[in-house]
Protein backbone atom coordinates (compact mmCIF):
# COMPACT_ATOMS: atom_id res chain seq x y z
CA UNK A 1 0.00 0.00 0.00
CA UNK A 2 1.35 3.39 -1.02
CA UNK A 3 1.04 6.47 1.19
CA UNK A 4 2.27 10.03 1.48
CA UNK A 5 3.36 11.50 4.81
CA UNK A 6 2.92 15.18 5.66
CA UNK A 7 4.07 17.08 8.71
CA UNK A 8 2.06 19.84 10.31
CA UNK A 9 3.82 23.19 10.50
CA UNK A 10 1.48 24.21 13.33
CA UNK A 11 1.62 21.07 15.52
CA UNK A 12 5.11 19.85 16.39
CA UNK A 13 5.82 16.14 15.74
CA UNK A 14 2.37 15.62 14.19
CA UNK A 15 2.18 13.73 10.89
CA UNK A 16 -0.69 13.02 8.53
CA UNK A 17 -0.56 9.88 6.37
CA UNK A 18 -2.81 9.87 3.29
CA UNK A 19 -3.27 7.39 0.46
CA UNK A 20 -1.84 9.63 -2.27
CA UNK A 21 0.05 12.91 -2.48
CA UNK A 22 -2.20 15.96 -2.24
CA UNK A 23 -5.39 13.90 -1.81
CA UNK A 24 -7.07 15.12 1.37
CA UNK A 25 -10.68 14.47 0.36
CA UNK A 26 -11.29 11.92 3.11
CA UNK A 27 -9.59 13.99 5.84
CA UNK A 28 -12.09 15.99 7.95
CA UNK A 29 -11.93 19.71 7.22
CA UNK A 30 -11.66 20.50 10.95
CA UNK A 31 -8.54 18.35 11.22
CA UNK A 32 -6.94 20.03 8.22
CA UNK A 33 -7.69 23.42 9.77
CA UNK A 34 -6.20 22.33 13.10
CA UNK A 35 -3.02 21.04 11.44
CA UNK A 36 -2.53 24.19 9.38
CA UNK A 37 -0.04 24.18 6.52
CA UNK A 38 1.19 20.69 5.65
CA UNK A 39 4.59 19.86 4.21
CA UNK A 40 5.22 16.63 2.29
CA UNK A 41 7.91 14.66 4.12
CA UNK A 42 7.99 11.43 2.10
CA UNK A 43 6.11 8.90 0.04
CA UNK A 44 6.51 5.23 0.89
CA UNK A 45 5.17 1.74 0.45
CA UNK A 46 3.65 0.17 3.54
CA UNK A 47 4.59 -3.40 2.80
CA UNK A 48 4.37 -6.24 5.32
CA UNK A 49 7.55 -6.18 7.34
CA UNK A 50 8.05 -2.43 6.86
CA UNK A 51 8.87 -0.68 10.12
CA UNK A 52 7.92 2.85 11.07
CA UNK A 53 9.65 4.92 13.73
CA UNK A 54 6.61 5.70 15.89
CA UNK A 55 3.57 3.90 14.50
CA UNK A 56 2.45 0.35 13.90
CA UNK A 57 2.46 -0.08 10.10
CA UNK A 58 -0.52 -2.47 10.21
CA UNK A 59 -2.54 0.13 12.14
CA UNK A 60 -1.57 2.79 9.59
CA UNK A 61 -2.61 0.50 6.69
CA UNK A 62 -5.94 -0.25 8.37
CA UNK A 63 -6.70 3.44 8.97
CA UNK A 64 -5.76 4.34 5.39
CA UNK A 65 -8.04 1.64 4.01
CA UNK A 66 -10.98 2.39 6.32
CA UNK A 67 -10.76 6.16 6.80
CA UNK A 68 -8.39 7.39 4.09
CA UNK A 69 -5.90 8.90 6.55
CA UNK A 70 -3.89 8.23 9.70
CA UNK A 71 -2.82 10.88 12.20
CA UNK A 72 0.43 10.32 14.10
CA UNK A 73 0.60 12.45 17.22
CA UNK A 74 3.70 13.07 19.35
CA UNK A 75 4.22 10.67 22.25
CA UNK A 76 2.77 11.82 25.56
CA UNK A 77 5.27 13.11 28.10
CA UNK A 78 5.52 10.93 31.18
Amino acid sequence: MHCAVYKSRRKVDTYLFVEREDEFGRVPEQLLTLLGELELVMSLELTPGRRLAQSDPELVRRHLADEGFYLQMPPLAR
